[in-house]
């Protein structure tokens, strides 16, 4: 190992390898902020213990384009092999690298997480530690509109930790409300997993009155942040026009159909 503690090969526990990349970004003061069910295990007690514990695979990240050129050059030297091809193509906007060891993959999205839908995170990179905020983790899960049984554990986990308000460990419903205002597909989307989340939280296990009350709270911001007149429109047309996108699965070149 190197002096920063954190070089050699990916570990296979996911969120030893999560910690491990952590360790190695601080090092060299990069930007990169982690993502997905292993950004909410970290960020969120709840996400360790049952019922709300599960094992994760790849690994998500989001950083600033400052940082791009640094972290084509990180991740290959902590162990990973670069998408060569995809990153060329693609590396504008998304970066990915493998583990060939534990056939898990880096996806790396850039200023910009693009998957049912878009949420820009220029100027929400600069805060310390290892991960998006919990605003962010939440509509990074929210966003999806084929959302999975893991999607839902892991929202519990956040929502269930993170009280609605201001601050680093709190979820930011007036910033929420701001996107679901700027895009009537966002809304949308968010409306129906909100939904499902609520069902999914009374089959669990948890604290479900203090998750519904928090979802009430930041649904009733949502519903009151005024609207344009754009949006409105979009809102006519409703469900008869597709309004989220379904994301493709990158495959890196050296993992095995």
């Amino acid at each position: 190992m190197n002096s920063n503690g954190a070089s050699g090969r990916p570990l296979g526990d996911t969120i030893e390898e999560a910690e491990r990349v952590a360790a190695a970004a601080r090092a060299q003061r990069l930007g990169v902020k982690l993502l997905g069910g292993a950004g909410i295990h970290l960020h969120s007690p709840s996400a360790q213990h049952p019922p709300l514990r599960r094992k994760y695979g790849d690994l998500d990240y989001v950083i600033p384009t400052r940082d791009r050129k640094a972290v084509l050059a990180f991740f290959p030297s902590i162990g990973y092999e670069a998408n060569d091809r995809f990153n060329t193509m693609q590396g504008d906007r998304r970066l990915y690298f493998f583990d060939g060891q534990n056939g898990k993959q880096v996806d790396v999205f850039i200023d910009v997480i693009r998957m049912s839908h878009v949420i820009d995170m220029r100027g929400r990179l600069g805060h310390d530690g290892p991960c998006a905020s919990p605003s962010d983790l939440l509509l990074s899960k929210l966003q999806i509109y084929e959302m999975n049984q893991k999607d839902l554990v892991d929202l519990t986990a956040l929502v269930l930790d993170h009280p609605i308000g201001k601050g680093d460990e709190a979820i930011d419903a007036e910033y929420v409300a701001r996107l679901a205002a700027e895009d009537w597909g966002l809304y949308r989307t968010l409306q129906l997993n909100i939904e499902k989340l609520r069902h999914a939280v009374a089959e669990l296990d948890v604290d479900a009155a203090t998750i519904t009350s928090r979802l009430d709270e930041l649904w009733t911001a949502v519903e009151a942040q005024s609207k344009p007149l754009k949006w409105k429109m979009r809102a006519q047309v409703g469900d008869r026009v597709r309004w989220y996108e379904l994301p493709e699965e990158v495959r890196s070149p050296y993992q095995p159909d």
